[in-house]
């Protein structure tokens, strides 16, 4: 089964497809560094679409996500703009929990899976 790489860096790469399912790497606010949590999930968002559109996909197939949030107090924010982009009728599993993240900057950290169909 063949195995593509979506945007691959030395580290990482920002999303893999293998058979119908494709996995995102846990996407932070790369232009919204440093701004409000609304802000950065906006931009997160965004760029998961993108992800998902370059493997074939888009939010309507997801499977599962996990957000990460630095502080949990940001729940109903990160949730306000969630809610406004999620598909309704295809929301995924989904897992949210507290955590330091990779750079202070970031306060917003969300992974998704999806099927290709």
């Amino acid at each position: 089964m063949l195995i593509k790489r979506i945007k691959t860096g030395d580290r990482m790469s920002q999303a893999v497809v293998h058979g119908n399912v494709c996995y995102t790497a846990g996407q932070v606010a790369q232009k919204a560094g440093g701004g409000s949590v609304t802000d950065q999930t906006k931009n997160i968002l965004e760029q998961i679409d993108e992800l998902l559109a370059e493997a074939g996909t888009d939010k309507t197939k997801l499977l599962s996500a996990t957000i990460w949030l630095v502080n949990m107090d940001d729940f109903a924010e990160m949730n306000a703009v969630w809610d406004a982009w999620v598909s309704p009728g295809n929301t995924p599993a989904r897992a949210c929990v507290e955590s330091r993240l990779a750079s202070p900057k970031f306060t917003v950290e969300i992974g998704v899976i999806a099927a290709i169909e």
